[in-house]
């Protein structure tokens, strides 16, 4: 442990802010440059820290709920500063357990502190709740009453760390500022990839819910090697909502599973991408190897362990020797990458047999730890639509370049994909207007439309949709990162003749807290007269 630390690990559960004392199966972290252990061990959470956990939400939820939007909002920049305050510790950990780079992850550690003010900004302006206002009309007929509705929170939400984004998709990632925000407890069930990076995060929160006053139960944090924790959480009776960030094979689970429920709900997964790029003509003619490059970036970015890198590219075949030749020369150039753990690295090792027979380019390759080799691959636009299992997701630096005949069959190839984060268009305006029906054809696969830029990296504002039509995600209406977010984890309730004292201050006539609302079917900040 560094000089720099303020916290030290237990290897145990944190249970409504107390540490457990016992567990169950032990586990470490590793690092993956050389697949050793680290320590502390960790122990799995018991089925009784379940239940308190559980438990102890349920106390916390009715406070939580009554809370107000600037109190909130001073609890998530607590967390956010301690987030800063701990940011060496936490890059020093999560480089040791993830072989990810110290700049990268000392940038993911200001994302997740950001995106938690960026969620105390939203509470404090406070128009976010939906307020509709409609009066009493009770000369009509038949009489109207009078009705008002906002957005309430739905209760304890449980949340799965992510393996390839440690800090800001992890224990104090989105999932848990967004579900913090709109007034839920939470219970993290952390990725046992990188354990201690968890338990630090972990333990910067439970900090910050003394500090604010909330109770306990407004966060816990469960460890666990496998996935009885996580199997029990989601069954649990008074869980209300799941958030996930992994793979496809883990959100279906997770979905089924809460489907299963006598009482079902809402799972928001975000299940991974290919992330499809369309390279258009006028584009190659012009700046061949300037996409070459880019798009060797975006696609070995972070040894290709995000969910929108671009996985698979289409061009067309008489514009792209050039192009090619670019790729395949910074391919060979390039050295191996440290996978995530030693499963990712074993998938992505079978992935590549599996595609072997359209190979054109590997790079440089390295035995040591969960090392992977970066690939190149390359099919015809006939053997892609022919062959659906190229259009599966392999999570590592590889792509793959579908050499279409012309536009006509890319526009072909767009739509027979599935659903997916990102879509991106590489060209001209000109290009543009002759391929008018490509972007309307993307605009049905996918949640975000990129024009001359690259998937990778995802800013987090409020204009921000990281979502998608399924398999990307669950739910294709909603959105994982930006501020939309928070819709997620509340549900509409309207109040009927309820008396002004009664009523929450954003709904109350006078609108103490200053928001935009709906009254009388117009917008307005205004306030009115008591009805």
């Amino acid at each position: 442990m560094s000089d720099t630390s303020l916290y030290r690990l237990n290897g145990r559960s944190i249970v409504a802010g107390k540490t457990a004392i016992s567990g169950g199966a032990a586990f470490h972290g590793y690092q993956p440059a050389d697949g050793s252990t680290l320590d502390p061990e960790y122990l799995s959470a018991t089925t009784e820290d379940v239940e308190s956990a559980v438990a102890e939400a349920v106390k916390a939820a009715s406070a939580l709920a009554q809370s107000s939007g600037k109190q909130r909002a001073a609890f998530l920049r607590s967390i956010a500063d301690g987030i800063d305050a701990a940011s060496a510790q936490l890059v020093e950990r999560a480089h040791r357990e993830t072989a990810l780079p110290v700049p990268r992850l000392t940038g993911e550690v200001a994302r997740t502190s950001n995106q938690m003010r960026l969620f105390a900004s939203v509470l404090e302006e406070g128009s976010w709740v939906m307020a509709r206002i409609d009066t009493a009309d009770p000369a009509r007929t038949p009489p109207k009453p009078d009705i008002r509705s906002m957005l309430r929170p739905l209760g304890p939400v449980v949340v799965f760390g992510a393996s390839n984004f440690p800090l800001a998709f992890s224990v104090a990632g989105g999932d848990t500022a967004s579900a913090l925000a709109a007034g839920n407890p939470v219970i993290v069930k952390a990725h046992p990839a990188h354990p201690g990076t968890s338990e630090l995060a972990g333990q910067v929160i439970v900090d910050a819910v003394r500090k604010s006053g909330f109770p306990g139960g407004t966060f816990s944090l469960l460890f666990d090697a496998g996935h009885e924790v996580g199997a029990a959480l989601v069954k649990h009776p008074h869980v209300c909502a799941v958030g996930f960030t992994g793979s496809f094979r883990g959100g279906r689970a997770l979905m089924d599973l809460a489907a299963s429920r006598p009482t079902p709900i809402p799972v928001y997964a975000e299940m991974g991408s290919t992330n499809p790029v369309f390279v258009l003509p006028n584009a190659l003619r012009e700046r061949s190897d300037a996409l070459a490059a880019g798009l060797h970036g975006s696609f070995t970015l972070g040894g290709g362990q995000f969910c929108t890198k671009p996985g698979l590219v289409f061009a067309p075949r008489s514009e792209s020797t050039g192009f090619m030749e670019r790729m395949r020369s910074l391919t060979g150039e390039t050295p191996a990458f440290s996978l995530l753990t030693s499963g990712i690295a074993g998938a992505y090792q079978h992935e590549v047999n599996q595609r072997k027979k359209h190979l054109i380019a590997s790079g440089k390759a390295n035995s040591t730890g969960y090392s992977a080799q970066v690939t190149l691959y390359e099919v015809s636009g006939d053997q892609f639509l022919s062959e659906q299992e190229l259009s599966d997701e392999v999570f590592g630096p590889t792509t793959l370049v579908v050499q279409c005949t012309n536009t006509a069959q890319m526009l072909e190839a767009a739509r027979s994909l599935e659903g997916h984060l990102t879509a991106t268009i590489l060209g001209t305006e000109e290009d543009l207007q002759q391929n008018v029906e490509l972007l309307r054809v993307l605009e049905t696969k996918a949640g975000r439309l990129i024009f001359n830029g690259f998937p990778t990296g995802v800013e987090v504002c409020h204009a921000q949709v990281h979502g998608g039509p399924y398999p990307a995600t669950s739910d294709g209406r909603s959105t994982s990162v930006g501020s939309q977010a928070i819709f997620r984890f509340t549900r509409p309730v309207a109040y009927q003749g309820l008396p002004e004292s009664a009523l929450l201050p954003e709904l109350q006539s006078s609108n103490p807290e200053g928001i935009l609302r709906m009254w009388n079917g117009a917008w307005t900040r205004t306030a009115a007269e008591k009805p």
